[in-house]
This record gives structure tokens, sequence and C-alpha cells, in this order.
């Protein structure tokens, strides 16, 4: 019983053990592959925020190009 053991507890070591591993992370990997609700929400929220600044930033253009028209040509 002692070599069988012995030739059993390589063979779990050497080809199980890392095979179980692999597929362990595999599965871990492929379930958090998604963005989860609150990623979506917070991907959404800063989409919003963007657009907003974006938005602010044209305006102030707008105004400036009004007010100092040769604005552009200092900076």
């Amino acid at each position: 019983m002692g070599f069988f053991g012995f030739v059993l507890s390589i063979l779990l070591v050497t080809i199980v053990l890392p095979v179980w591993i692999v597929f362990h992370y595999v599965t871990k990997w492929r379930t958090q592959r998604g963005l989860s609700a609150q990623d979506e929400r917070l991907l959404a929220e800063l989409w919003d925020t963007a657009n907003r600044l974006e938005t602010r930033i044209h305006t102030l253009e707008r105004v400036l190009d009004a007010e100092a028209p040769g604005w552009r040509a200092k900076v």
C-alpha cells in the first residue's frame, strides 16, 4: 500500500490539482466577465456627467466667442 499510495499522491499533485485549479479560476473569470449592476449604474452616471460637462464646455465656448472673439488665439 505504501508504494501505491505514493504513486497515487504524486498523480494527484501533478495532474488532478493543477487541472482543478485551472478550471476553478476559469469559471471564476467567466462569472465575473460581465458588469455588475453597480458597475452599470456607475457607468451610466459617469456617461451622464460627461455629457453634462461637454454641454457646459460648449456653452462656455459660445459665451467666450461672443464676449471675447480672440480668446482662442490667446490659448
